[in-house]
């Protein structure tokens, strides 16, 4: 049982319109880079808003999966269905690991103590920040492993990737599109779709952990709060969609890691 035992928000309570606005600022940061941007709510549930960080790692995962449900279809549709279902044993090598190490990694989160969790948070947060630097601004070439190579490191890269998403409430999209195009050479769209697929049945695993531990009762507590802030992430990401290419990835992309680098330092000292 986790030492986290203050579910409700630190603060008081917010207004819906500001709520919707961080929501939505958010998927704005998320939209641009084509990601969910669950990575930048995260601080902001804790910072601006005052929940514990155990607390606000349910919250974020409650809120990453709507986004996540939202954005398949309009993925799908985007990329052919018959072309993304071609790659399921890519899908399936993922999920191998990717479910147990949602489970693993839901269950340490709700173990650590609040302070340990806090800490755990902000070096996530820095390996956030790397993997987005790595994916937008370098080329990523296939490793070519053989086959009998490739499909353990899948498994292992899936276990690390399902523990990063559960324990910091995310969908793992930032993590899963460099390895399916590092590890099995998919197209960068290609694999931003196979990402979705394999992050909503690897959420479902942590949010089923989540639901045994007594924390999980802020999500009751807050269901207002998470519905409108979801709300507003959902209209961001489409906003931020919408406006993919108009900032060029030489500013935007280092603006965002230095975002989450000052963000994992703030969780460092919280």
């Amino acid at each position: 049982m986790s030492t986290d035992l203050s579910l409700p928000p630190l603060r008081p309570p917010h207004s819906a319109p500001v709520v919707f606005g961080a929501g939505a600022a958010i998927g704005v940061l998320g939209g641009m880079i084509g990601l969910g941007g669950a990575e930048f709510r995260l601080p902001l549930l804790i910072g601006l808003f005052g929940f514990a960080a155990l607390s606000a790692v349910i919250l974020n995962k409650a809120m990453s999966l709507v986004v996540v449900l939202v954005a398949l279809p309009a993925r799908l549709a985007a990329v052919p269905a018959a072309e993304v279902a071609a790659r399921w044993p890519v899908a399936v090598n993922l999920l191998a690991g990717s479910l147990l190490g949602a489970w693993a990694g839901a269950s340490w989160a709700v173990r650590m103590r609040s302070t340990t969790l806090y800490k755990v948070l902000a070096a996530l947060m820095v390996l956030m920040a790397a993997a987005l630097v790595l994916t937008h601004t370098a080329t990523l070439d296939t490793v070519n492993l053989p086959l009998w190579a490739q499909i353990p490191a899948g498994v292992v890269a899936g276990f690390g990737i399902g523990v990063v998403a559960a324990i910091m409430g995310v969908a793992g999209g930032e993590l899963l599109i460099p390895t399916i195009v590092l590890l099995f050479g998919e197209d960068i769209k290609t694999a931003g779709s196979l990402s979705l697929l394999v992050s909503l049945p690897t959420m479902l695993v942590a949010f089923a952990r989540y639901s045994r531990d007594g924390s999980f009762a802020v999500l009751g507590a807050n269901l207002r709060f998470t519905a409108v802030m979801a709300a507003g992430s959902v209209t961001g990401a489409v906003l931020g969609g919408l406006l993919l290419g108009v900032f060029p990835d030489l500013v935007l992309i280092p603006a965002l890691a230095v975002i989450l680098l000052v963000s994992a330092v703030k969780l460092a000292r919280h």
